[in-house]
């Protein structure tokens, strides 16, 4: 009996176990499926994530690499330089000093556009904290915390150009606004610290820091800025001595200092109020950098299909990212968005129309062969013992005039062969992409198909169809630049109407200062493929995302091609053109012409683009003619320094010339 009571306990132990199991494994199911629902709800993911995410991990490694370099003794990368190397020769402020040069002459530097710092004063909600700090410059940590917020704080009222309500974004102040772009990226630090080098301190140099996304008279009408710059360079001649201001203006501050030099002249309330001979008596020379006098062709690009030629190629590469948006960010929908309330960028529209840059069936630069550009030089022609032009040159003719082309085969007919509908006059469509997809609005909304096919139908562009092209595709965004910057040529420069602010910083338009002791320099490098016109094709999904890009698979078939990846390339620093960037002291300022009545002496100096041997070791190289490294070029800075120190241009040397600008410059016809 106590055996059989044993077995039937046992039994009941066992059920009991197994009810028990039973239970665990629906408590374990119920939780289980509790933590998917749950996870369901956790583990989505946004666009957005993904891009922070994404832009987290570059900037983690960028901050652990730049630690790294940090971290080793100061002499290592030296030591390792020479070792292979060599000696490394002095910087030019030790070099300089050496030869006994000391600080004469105050400074000014002019930044260009996006190399400037820019900091919040006052945001909305998603802004929170963030007073005074930098939203551009600096390490952009922004960007990839709060994208969506960064690019409503940077962005401009789509109406007045001025900011949005709410928003106060205003340029970093002092030296330290543009001296680093990004932790280890150099803007103008190399310059000012060779400048130390022989004496100079910053009660001697001046950053002229503006707000670059702002049209530039509106610089002054919102900071004051250009009121600012006058009377910052009036105490700086006062307390050295009376030394005249060497200016040195970047990029797009080129295009701001001939904007001043008009503006403090040109009387109160739309001027400075200074009187036609503030220029003689306050600066003694100006020294451009990169100067895009004439515009550049890669402005078109940006305002017109929000991308460039390294855009273009990661799109071709990564079509998902940025043409299907497989993120759901729309990057460049967002951008074009934000840059287009940028009144700035249509400074840097091409000026001069088919008279500078070339019609359909000719350029300036016609002949331009990458390869043989030194041997060329050398030869300065293109042409036989005959002295008519090679076949070389003729069988590589490029059509640069055409600036935008629909298709390869456009961009290459004779213009017999193009047959054109006009553009200007298309009835613009409805376009539902409002509704119908999970876009961005941009103005090409207002367009629709029929509006897109009218603009993909004229076939081929010249920097005279540029202006017109613009206002069709962006109509609020040229009103708004179209009443403060012009990009024609002026018949009479006498003509009062040139007396309005939006003439002046077109060299084109305006007169230089009654200044004839003043100097101007053009600084630029060479010998860098930099993009001149393009080939376009419709995007597959039109409708819905911008409708135009580059036609990445469009080549030239042989390495001496001008054509790659749906660009065509000049000589120039790989952002602007030979052309736009020497041709004013070329010819234009060349001696008494109407654009240079007092007859201020211009001089052309091009620096040979050569990268450096070994990128870990030498940065960003010290021979470098590139737009924003050749800051770090030694020769330039040795001739600024010794400009500043007291030297003319002919102490100098005069010009300094690798290229065909001269020969360019006179195939264009300008009456002067």
């Amino acid at each position: 009996m106590p055996l059989i009571r044993r077995k039937k306990a046992s039994e009941n132990d066992n059920d009991q176990a197994s009810i028990s199991s039973d239970d665990n494994s629906k408590k374990k199911k119920s939780v289980s499926t509790k933590k998917v629902k749950t996870g369901e709800k956790s583990n989505k993911w946004s666009c957005v994530d993904s891009c922070c995410w994404f832009v987290g991990c570059i900037c983690t490694v960028w901050w652990s690499l730049l630690f790294l370099y940090n971290a080793m003794p100061a002499s290592f990368p030296q030591y390792v330089t020479e070792a292979i190397t060599g000696p490394l020769p002095d910087p030019p402020g030790v070099k300089l000093l050496k030869e006994g040069l000391r600080a004469k002459h105050p400074v000014v530097f002019v930044p260009g556009i996006v190399t400037a710092g820019l900091e919040l004063w006052e945001g909305h909600q998603c802004a929170e904290g963030l007073f005074r700090k930098r939203l551009w410059g600096g390490t952009f940590g922004e960007v990839y915390k709060r994208p969506l917020c960064w690019m409503e704080h940077m962005s401009l009222d789509n109406e007045t150009g001025l900011d949005p309500p709410g928003i106060r974004v205003r340029p970093v102040s002092g030296l330290v606004a543009a001296d680093y772009f990004a932790p280890g990226y150099f803007v103008w630090a190399v310059l000012i610290a060779n400048l130390a080098r022989i004496g100079y301190e910053e009660k001697s140099m001046y950053m002229a820091s503006y707000d670059w996304r702002i049209s530039f008279q509106n610089t002054e009408v919102r900071d004051q800025t250009l009121s600012r710059i006058k009377s910052n360079i009036e105490l700086m001649v006062a307390t050295n001595g009376g030394n005249k201001a060497v200016i040195i203006p970047h990029s797009m501050g080129v295009l701001y200092f001939l904007h001043f030099m008009k503006w403090v002249e040109a009387p109160a309330p739309m001027g400075g109020g200074g009187g036609p001979e503030w220029c003689a008596k306050h600066i003694k020379a100006v020294m451009n950098i990169g100067g895009p006098f004439l515009g550049v062709p890669k402005a078109v690009s940006g305002l017109f299909s929000a991308e460039a030629k390294d855009i273009a190629v990661a799109r071709s590469i990564a079509p998902g990212v940025l043409d299907k948006d497989l993120f759901g960010l729309q990057t460049l929908q967002h951008a074009m968005k934000m840059t287009r309330t940028w009144d700035s960028t249509m400074s840097m529209i091409p000026k001069g129309g088919d008279t500078i840059w070339g019609g359909l069936d000719w350029s300036p630069e016609e002949g331009y062969v990458p390869s043989q550009r030194k041997q060329r030089n050398s030869d300065n022609s293109c042409s036989n013992q005959n002295g008519t032009e090679s076949m070389n040159c003729q069988s590589k003719a490029v059509k640069y005039g055409r600036i935008i082309s629909f298709g390869k085969d456009v961009a290459e007919a004779h213009s017999s062969e193009i047959s054109k509908i006009d553009f200007r006059g298309a009835v613009k469509g409805n376009n539902v992409a409002n509704t119908t997809c999970r876009d961005v609005w941009t103005e090409y909304h207002d367009m629709g198909i029929a509006g897109i096919k009218a603009v993909a139908e004229y076939k081929a562009y010249t920097a005279g169809d540029i202006v017109d092209l613009l206002h069709f595709v962006g109509p609020k965004m040229m009103a708004r630049g179209s009443a403060h910057f012009s990009y024609g040529i002026a018949e009479d420069l006498d003509d009062p109407k040139y007396r309005h602010y939006k003439y002046w910083s077109n060299p084109l338009e305006t007169k230089l200062p009654n200044a004839p002791d003043m100097e101007i320099f053009s600084m630029y490098g060479v010998g860098i493929p930099t993009e001149r016109a393009y080939v376009y094709r419709l995007s597959p999904s039109a409708e819905c995302y911008i409708p135009f890009q580059i036609d990445t698979s469009a080549n030239g078939g042989d390495e001496d091609s001008c054509l790659k990846d749906g660009v065509f390339s000049v000589d120039g620093d790989e952002t602007v053109p030979v052309l736009s960037a020497g041709f004013m002291c070329a010819k234009g300022w060349r001696g008494k012409t109407r654009f240079n009545p007092s007859g201020i002496q211009t001089y052309v100096r091009e620096y040979d683009h050569a990268p450096p041997s070994n990128l870990l070791l030498e940065g960003r190289g010290t021979q470098s003619g590139a737009h924003v490294d050749i800051m770090g070029n030694f020769a330039l800075i040795e001739d600024i320094i010794r400009v500043a120190a007291g030297a003319t241009g002919e102490n100098l040397g005069g010009d300094q010339v690798y290229t065909d600008i001269f020969k360019w410059s006179e195939k264009i016809n300008l009456p002067l």
